[in-house]
């Protein structure tokens, strides 16, 4: 029985269950990192060019988010937040209908990142053959980070699983990145838009 309680008491119940390290050192781990930095030069690439057809406003959010999680993968702060639900629900008397919380956090999660996908297909109105991607891999992407998060024991299994050695969570993980970085070469390639000038022919 946890007999924490408190500010102090929380930290200290936390502390028990993470710290900060790097939490998963194999290669695929890596890898992903490296995937994640990779999306968050890409993005600031398309900000700084501004390509045709770019959407500034999902890029921005794309670049910093990468940025973040790439250092969060191996610091592992999902972890933390996990820790510091089971913590409270030990210390506010509620742990043993964790499940019941866990189902409806799930739940609010997906409602967040279908609305989230709905807004930028609204924003993106005109844009999306060329952004449309980038928007799927990053929905993809948040939907993946925020229900590992959760720290929901069944769907941790149900990812974890492998194919061909290779882990289900890491499949779905980069599958996002790939859409994002794929996008971004994709606007990249088709050249910045030109500039208008002052210049106007001179009539005859």
């Amino acid at each position: 029985m946890i007999e924490y309680s408190g500010f102090a008491g929380l930290r200290r119940c936390i502390a028990a269950d993470w710290s900060p390290r790097i939490g998963d050192p194999n290669i695929g781990a890596w890898i992903t990192v490296a995937a994640y930095l990779a999306c968050c030069v890409l993005a600031l690439m398309v900000l700084r060019r501004r390509p045709r057809g770019a959407a500034t406003g999902l890029w921005a959010v794309i670049a910093p988010l990468t940025g973040f999680l790439a250092v969060n993968k191996q610091l592992d702060l999902q972890s933390a937040l996990t820790a510091a639900g089971r913590c409270m629900a030990h210390m506010q008397g509620w742990y043993d209908y964790r499940f019941f919380v866990q189902i409806a956090f799930i739940a609010i999660l997906v409602m967040v990142v279908v609305m989230a996908l709905m807004t930028g297909l609204r924003l993106l109105r005109g844009q999306l053959l060329s952004n449309g991607l980038a928007l799927l891999g990053l929905a993809i992407l948040c939907g993946f980070v925020l229900v590992r998060a959760v720290g929901f024991h069944h769907v941790d299994r149900l990812i974890s699983m492998d194919f061909a050695n290779i882990r289900f969570n890491f499949l779905f993980e980069n599958a996002g990145l790939v859409m994002i970085a794929l996008n971004a070469i994709f606007l990249l390639r088709r050249g910045a838009a030109p500039r208008r000038t002052g210049f106007r022919p001179s009539r005859p």
